[in-house]
Protein backbone atom coordinates (compact mmCIF):
# COMPACT_ATOMS: atom_id res chain seq x y z
CA UNK A 1 0.00 0.00 0.00
CA UNK A 2 1.03 3.63 -0.80
CA UNK A 3 1.72 6.28 1.19
CA UNK A 4 -0.43 9.37 -0.60
CA UNK A 5 -1.00 12.13 2.39
CA UNK A 6 0.67 12.20 5.80
CA UNK A 7 -0.17 14.50 9.16
CA UNK A 8 1.82 14.80 12.02
CA UNK A 9 1.51 17.26 15.22
CA UNK A 10 4.38 17.12 17.96
CA UNK A 11 6.27 19.34 20.32
CA UNK A 12 7.80 21.36 17.71
CA UNK A 13 4.94 21.91 15.58
CA UNK A 14 2.45 20.81 13.25
CA UNK A 15 2.72 19.36 9.46
CA UNK A 16 5.32 17.65 7.33
CA UNK A 17 7.04 21.40 7.23
CA UNK A 18 7.59 21.30 11.03
CA UNK A 19 9.08 17.62 11.20
CA UNK A 20 11.43 18.36 8.26
CA UNK A 21 12.66 21.98 10.21
CA UNK A 22 12.76 19.52 13.17
CA UNK A 23 14.84 16.66 11.76
CA UNK A 24 17.74 19.37 10.17
CA UNK A 25 17.79 21.11 13.20
CA UNK A 26 18.59 18.48 15.67
CA UNK A 27 17.82 17.45 19.05
CA UNK A 28 16.63 20.96 21.16
CA UNK A 29 15.48 21.04 24.95
CA UNK A 30 11.91 20.41 25.83
CA UNK A 31 9.88 23.67 26.69
CA UNK A 32 7.26 21.67 29.01
CA UNK A 33 7.22 20.32 32.67
CA UNK A 34 5.27 18.43 34.82
CA UNK A 35 4.68 18.51 38.42
CA UNK A 36 5.10 14.81 40.73
CA UNK A 37 5.76 14.66 43.88
CA UNK A 38 7.03 18.21 43.96
CA UNK A 39 9.33 17.44 41.60
CA UNK A 40 9.11 18.66 37.50
CA UNK A 41 10.14 16.74 35.04
CA UNK A 42 10.83 17.42 31.15
CA UNK A 43 7.85 16.72 28.78
CA UNK A 44 7.83 17.12 25.13
CA UNK A 45 4.22 18.49 25.11
CA UNK A 46 2.12 19.57 22.39
CA UNK A 47 2.06 23.41 22.38
CA UNK A 48 -1.15 24.72 22.88
CA UNK A 49 -1.79 26.68 20.32
CA UNK A 50 -1.23 24.02 18.01
CA UNK A 51 -4.29 22.55 19.03
CA UNK A 52 -6.59 25.49 18.23
CA UNK A 53 -7.70 25.34 14.77
CA UNK A 54 -11.21 26.33 14.92
CA UNK A 55 -12.25 25.21 11.06
CA UNK A 56 -10.74 21.66 11.93
CA UNK A 57 -12.26 21.48 15.51
CA UNK A 58 -15.47 22.91 14.43
CA UNK A 59 -17.91 21.46 16.59
CA UNK A 60 -15.40 19.41 19.12
CA UNK A 61 -15.71 22.09 21.72
CA UNK A 62 -15.96 19.04 24.06
CA UNK A 63 -13.31 17.00 23.04
CA UNK A 64 -10.08 15.87 24.96
CA UNK A 65 -6.54 16.90 24.05
CA UNK A 66 -6.02 13.61 22.78
CA UNK A 67 -8.98 13.57 20.18
CA UNK A 68 -7.90 17.23 19.14
CA UNK A 69 -4.77 15.72 18.10
CA UNK A 70 -5.85 12.72 16.30
CA UNK A 71 -8.37 15.14 14.65
CA UNK A 72 -5.86 17.09 13.54
CA UNK A 73 -2.80 14.99 12.04
CA UNK A 74 -5.90 12.98 10.06
CA UNK A 75 -7.86 16.47 8.92
CA UNK A 76 -3.75 17.08 7.50
CA UNK A 77 -3.31 13.80 5.85
CA UNK A 78 -6.36 13.70 4.29
CA UNK A 79 -5.51 17.41 3.23
CA UNK A 80 -2.12 16.62 2.16
CA UNK A 81 -2.46 14.04 -0.20
CA UNK A 82 -4.20 16.79 -2.42
CA UNK A 83 -6.86 14.47 -3.63
CA UNK A 84 -9.74 16.53 -4.91
CA UNK A 85 -12.53 13.60 -5.07
CA UNK A 86 -12.25 10.90 -2.65
CA UNK A 87 -14.90 8.65 -2.03
CA UNK A 88 -15.82 9.04 2.46
CA UNK A 89 -17.88 5.99 2.11
CA UNK A 90 -15.14 3.95 1.27
CA UNK A 91 -12.67 5.53 3.23
CA UNK A 92 -11.34 3.86 6.55
CA UNK A 93 -10.46 4.81 9.70
CA UNK A 94 -7.34 2.81 11.67
CA UNK A 95 -6.21 5.15 15.21
CA UNK A 96 -3.24 3.25 17.01
CA UNK A 97 -2.61 3.90 20.93
CA UNK A 98 -0.50 2.56 23.52
CA UNK A 99 -2.19 4.41 26.44
CA UNK A 100 -5.64 5.85 25.04
CA UNK A 101 -7.57 8.57 27.09
CA UNK A 102 -5.93 7.87 29.98
CA UNK A 103 -5.86 11.70 30.97
CA UNK A 104 -9.35 11.99 30.53
CA UNK A 105 -9.75 8.37 32.08
CA UNK A 106 -8.41 9.17 35.49
CA UNK A 107 -9.86 12.88 35.67
CA UNK A 108 -13.23 10.60 35.09
CA UNK A 109 -12.21 8.84 38.27
CA UNK A 110 -11.06 11.80 40.44
CA UNK A 111 -15.01 12.88 39.31
CA UNK A 112 -16.47 9.89 40.61
CA UNK A 113 -13.99 10.05 43.93
CA UNK A 114 -14.70 14.04 44.62
CA UNK A 115 -18.39 13.85 43.57
CA UNK A 116 -19.75 10.39 43.49
CA UNK A 117 -21.11 8.76 40.53
CA UNK A 118 -24.79 10.57 40.23
CA UNK A 119 -22.70 13.82 39.84
CA UNK A 120 -19.64 12.72 37.59
CA UNK A 121 -19.19 14.50 33.95
CA UNK A 122 -20.76 12.57 31.22
CA UNK A 123 -18.23 14.53 29.29
CA UNK A 124 -15.04 13.25 30.95
CA UNK A 125 -16.80 9.64 30.67
CA UNK A 126 -17.76 9.79 26.66
CA UNK A 127 -14.42 11.21 26.05
CA UNK A 128 -12.26 8.77 28.31
CA UNK A 129 -13.66 5.58 25.70
CA UNK A 130 -10.82 4.32 24.15
CA UNK A 131 -12.71 4.08 20.50
CA UNK A 132 -13.48 8.08 21.04
CA UNK A 133 -10.85 10.14 19.02
CA UNK A 134 -11.38 7.62 16.01
CA UNK A 135 -15.36 8.44 16.57
CA UNK A 136 -14.15 12.31 16.15
CA UNK A 137 -12.23 11.64 13.28
CA UNK A 138 -14.84 9.91 12.10
CA UNK A 139 -17.70 12.62 12.15
CA UNK A 140 -15.09 15.63 12.12
CA UNK A 141 -14.22 14.74 8.69
CA UNK A 142 -17.09 12.74 7.10
CA UNK A 143 -15.30 9.34 6.46
CA UNK A 144 -18.22 6.87 6.92
CA UNK A 145 -16.22 3.36 6.30
CA UNK A 146 -14.83 1.08 8.82
CA UNK A 147 -13.40 2.55 12.28
CA UNK A 148 -11.68 1.14 14.92
CA UNK A 149 -9.27 1.57 17.34
CA UNK A 150 -6.15 -0.74 17.99
CA UNK A 151 -4.16 -0.86 21.35
CA UNK A 152 -1.38 -3.10 21.77
CA UNK A 153 1.01 -0.95 23.39
CA UNK A 154 4.63 -0.96 22.17
CA UNK A 155 3.28 -2.48 18.82
CA UNK A 156 0.15 -1.36 18.30
CA UNK A 157 0.64 1.13 15.00
CA UNK A 158 2.03 -2.04 13.42
CA UNK A 159 -1.05 -3.68 14.25
CA UNK A 160 -2.87 -0.82 12.95
CA UNK A 161 -1.19 -0.74 9.58
CA UNK A 162 -1.24 -4.71 9.04
CA UNK A 163 -5.31 -4.21 9.65
CA UNK A 164 -5.40 -1.44 7.25
CA UNK A 165 -3.53 -3.45 4.61
CA UNK A 166 -6.15 -5.98 4.89
CA UNK A 167 -9.28 -3.96 4.17
CA UNK A 168 -7.65 -2.76 1.35
CA UNK A 169 -6.91 -6.42 -0.10
CA UNK A 170 -10.17 -7.71 0.70
CA UNK A 171 -12.17 -4.24 -0.34
CA UNK A 172 -13.46 -3.09 2.62
CA UNK A 173 -12.16 0.45 2.02
CA UNK A 174 -10.27 2.37 -0.88
CA UNK A 175 -8.38 4.83 1.27
CA UNK A 176 -7.80 4.13 4.62
CA UNK A 177 -6.85 6.89 7.34
CA UNK A 178 -4.43 5.05 9.55
CA UNK A 179 -2.16 6.74 12.60
CA UNK A 180 -1.35 6.67 16.23
CA UNK A 181 -1.88 9.06 18.97
CA UNK A 182 -0.84 9.37 22.51
CA UNK A 183 -0.80 11.96 25.38
CA UNK A 184 1.12 12.88 27.97
CA UNK A 185 0.03 13.71 31.47
CA UNK A 186 0.84 13.46 35.39
CA UNK A 187 0.40 9.62 35.90
CA UNK A 188 2.47 8.61 32.52
CA UNK A 189 5.57 11.00 33.99
CA UNK A 190 5.14 9.31 37.59
CA UNK A 191 5.37 5.87 35.65
CA UNK A 192 8.66 6.98 33.29
CA UNK A 193 10.23 8.53 36.83
CA UNK A 194 9.58 5.25 38.69
CA UNK A 195 10.07 2.50 36.43
CA UNK A 196 12.44 4.08 33.72
CA UNK A 197 14.15 7.16 34.85
CA UNK A 198 13.66 10.73 33.21
CA UNK A 199 16.77 11.82 31.61
CA UNK A 200 16.53 15.36 33.73
CA UNK A 201 18.38 17.38 31.28
CA UNK A 202 15.73 16.58 28.50
CA UNK A 203 17.57 14.53 26.07
CA UNK A 204 17.01 10.66 25.05
CA UNK A 205 20.16 9.13 24.47
CA UNK A 206 19.21 6.06 22.05
CA UNK A 207 22.88 4.39 21.68
CA UNK A 208 23.36 4.13 25.13
CA UNK A 209 22.73 0.83 25.98
CA UNK A 210 21.75 -1.30 28.07
CA UNK A 211 19.77 1.49 29.84
CA UNK A 212 18.53 4.53 28.25
CA UNK A 213 16.43 6.92 30.22
CA UNK A 214 13.57 8.45 28.77
CA UNK A 215 11.29 11.87 28.54
CA UNK A 216 7.42 11.32 27.95
CA UNK A 217 6.26 12.54 24.94
CA UNK A 218 2.73 13.36 23.11
CA UNK A 219 1.56 13.70 19.80
CA UNK A 220 -0.27 12.07 16.83
CA UNK A 221 0.75 10.94 13.38
CA UNK A 222 -1.53 9.88 10.62
CA UNK A 223 -1.36 8.46 7.16
CA UNK A 224 -3.89 8.17 3.97
CA UNK A 225 -2.71 4.83 2.50
CA UNK A 226 -4.42 3.17 -0.64
CA UNK A 227 -3.33 0.62 -3.05
CA UNK A 228 -3.51 2.92 -5.76
CA UNK A 229 -0.70 5.54 -6.08
CA UNK A 230 -2.72 8.95 -6.92
CA UNK A 231 -1.02 12.22 -6.61
CA UNK A 232 2.77 12.41 -5.43
CA UNK A 233 3.12 9.27 -2.98
CA UNK A 234 5.39 9.66 -0.12
CA UNK A 235 6.34 5.87 -0.33
CA UNK A 236 5.22 2.47 -0.25
CA UNK A 237 4.68 0.12 3.02
CA UNK A 238 6.52 -2.87 1.71
CA UNK A 239 5.94 -4.90 4.81
CA UNK A 240 5.16 -5.36 8.61
CA UNK A 241 6.48 -8.07 10.31
CA UNK A 242 7.27 -9.14 13.62
CA UNK A 243 9.90 -11.65 15.27
CA UNK A 244 12.70 -11.88 17.58
CA UNK A 245 15.81 -10.72 18.77
CA UNK A 246 18.57 -12.70 16.46
CA UNK A 247 16.49 -13.17 13.46
CA UNK A 248 18.01 -11.88 10.27
CA UNK A 249 16.45 -8.56 9.25
CA UNK A 250 16.13 -7.51 5.76
CA UNK A 251 19.29 -5.28 4.59
CA UNK A 252 17.84 -2.25 4.23
CA UNK A 253 20.07 1.22 3.20
CA UNK A 254 18.85 2.98 6.69
CA UNK A 255 17.16 1.55 9.40
CA UNK A 256 15.58 3.47 11.94
CA UNK A 257 16.02 2.31 15.91
CA UNK A 258 12.34 3.32 18.03
CA UNK A 259 14.94 3.08 21.04
CA UNK A 260 13.32 5.93 22.83
CA UNK A 261 13.84 4.48 26.63
CA UNK A 262 10.15 3.19 26.79
CA UNK A 263 11.84 -0.60 28.09
CA UNK A 264 14.22 -0.92 30.66
CA UNK A 265 16.73 -2.87 29.07
CA UNK A 266 17.17 -1.85 25.26
CA UNK A 267 20.29 -4.10 24.47
CA UNK A 268 18.65 -5.71 21.54
CA UNK A 269 19.18 -2.42 19.41
CA UNK A 270 22.80 -2.32 20.43
CA UNK A 271 23.18 -6.67 19.01
CA UNK A 272 21.59 -5.15 16.07
CA UNK A 273 23.75 -7.47 13.87
CA UNK A 274 23.94 -4.71 10.65
CA UNK A 275 27.06 -2.57 11.02
CA UNK A 276 27.94 -1.80 7.65
CA UNK A 277 24.29 -0.29 7.16
CA UNK A 278 23.24 3.25 8.29
CA UNK A 279 21.32 3.49 11.16
CA UNK A 280 19.97 6.21 13.36
CA UNK A 281 17.14 7.06 16.16
CA UNK A 282 14.85 10.03 16.16
CA UNK A 283 13.06 9.64 19.15
CA UNK A 284 15.05 12.80 20.91
CA UNK A 285 12.83 15.12 18.50
CA UNK A 286 10.00 13.86 19.96
CA UNK A 287 10.40 11.98 23.17
CA UNK A 288 9.29 8.86 24.55
CA UNK A 289 6.01 7.21 23.35
CA UNK A 290 4.70 3.63 23.10
CA UNK A 291 3.32 5.01 19.34
CA UNK A 292 7.13 6.30 18.91
CA UNK A 293 6.99 4.21 15.55
CA UNK A 294 4.66 6.40 14.21
CA UNK A 295 6.71 9.12 14.44
CA UNK A 296 9.99 7.32 13.18
CA UNK A 297 8.01 6.32 10.14
CA UNK A 298 6.70 9.68 9.27
CA UNK A 299 10.46 10.50 9.29
CA UNK A 300 11.27 7.23 6.92
CA UNK A 301 8.45 8.46 4.62
CA UNK A 302 9.64 11.95 4.19
CA UNK A 303 13.06 11.03 3.62
CA UNK A 304 12.11 8.61 0.85
CA UNK A 305 10.21 10.97 -1.36
CA UNK A 306 12.75 13.79 -0.25
CA UNK A 307 15.60 11.71 -1.00
CA UNK A 308 17.65 12.94 2.07
CA UNK A 309 19.12 11.58 4.75
CA UNK A 310 18.97 13.37 8.08
CA UNK A 311 21.50 12.97 11.05
CA UNK A 312 20.77 10.98 13.60
CA UNK A 313 20.39 14.19 16.72
CA UNK A 314 22.20 12.29 19.60
CA UNK A 315 24.75 9.76 17.91
CA UNK A 316 26.64 9.08 21.57
CA UNK A 317 27.29 5.94 22.79
CA UNK A 318 27.11 4.50 19.04
CA UNK A 319 30.11 2.64 18.97
CA UNK A 320 30.09 -0.46 17.05
CA UNK A 321 27.01 1.51 14.67
CA UNK A 322 27.14 3.19 11.64
CA UNK A 323 25.22 6.23 12.76
CA UNK A 324 24.16 9.28 10.62
CA UNK A 325 26.17 11.98 11.64
CA UNK A 326 25.19 14.34 8.59
CA UNK A 327 22.37 15.42 6.82
CA UNK A 328 22.52 15.42 2.71
CA UNK A 329 21.09 14.43 -0.39
CA UNK A 330 21.23 10.84 -0.92
CA UNK A 331 19.55 8.33 -3.13
CA UNK A 332 17.21 6.12 -0.51
CA UNK A 333 15.30 3.04 -1.84
CA UNK A 334 15.00 0.86 1.33
CA UNK A 335 14.30 2.02 5.06
CA UNK A 336 13.41 -0.15 8.16
CA UNK A 337 12.05 0.88 11.20
CA UNK A 338 12.56 -1.10 14.27
CA UNK A 339 11.05 -1.17 17.89
CA UNK A 340 11.84 -3.89 20.63
CA UNK A 341 9.80 -4.44 23.48
CA UNK A 342 10.78 -6.05 26.83
CA UNK A 343 10.63 -9.34 25.43
CA UNK A 344 13.14 -8.80 22.86
CA UNK A 345 10.92 -9.61 20.16
CA UNK A 346 10.47 -6.95 17.20
CA UNK A 347 8.29 -5.79 14.78
CA UNK A 348 9.98 -4.11 11.74
CA UNK A 349 8.11 -1.81 9.17
CA UNK A 350 9.27 -1.49 5.63
CA UNK A 351 9.40 1.62 3.72
CA UNK A 352 10.32 1.30 -0.08
CA UNK A 353 10.89 4.58 -2.18
CA UNK A 354 7.79 4.39 -4.83
CA UNK A 355 8.58 3.92 -8.57
CA UNK A 356 6.21 4.59 -11.39
CA UNK A 357 7.06 0.19 -12.58
CA UNK A 358 7.26 -0.87 -9.06
CA UNK A 359 3.97 -3.79 -8.80
CA UNK A 360 2.23 -2.17 -5.39
CA UNK A 361 2.27 -4.58 -2.31
CA UNK A 362 -1.38 -4.26 -0.69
Amino acid sequence: MKVLGMGIIFNRGRGGSALRDALRQGWQPPLSEVQEKGRSHPVYQVPTDVLQDRAVLKGMRRADRLSKMAVIAASDALADSELTEIDRRRTGVIVATGCGAHVTTFDFLDGILDFGEAAVSPTAFSNSVHNAAASYISSALGVQGPTLTVTQFLFSFQGALQLAGAWLREGSADHVLVGAVDQCGEVMAYIANAKLGIARDGKIRPFASPSTQAVPGEGAVFFLVSRNGDGRPYCEVKDVRFGVRGEVLVPAELTIFDADGMVPDELSYASHDAPAAAVAAYSPLWGSMMIGSAFSCAAGALMLRDQVRYASPVPAGSDGLNVLSETFDYSVELIQCVRYNCSAENAVILLQKCTADRPVSP
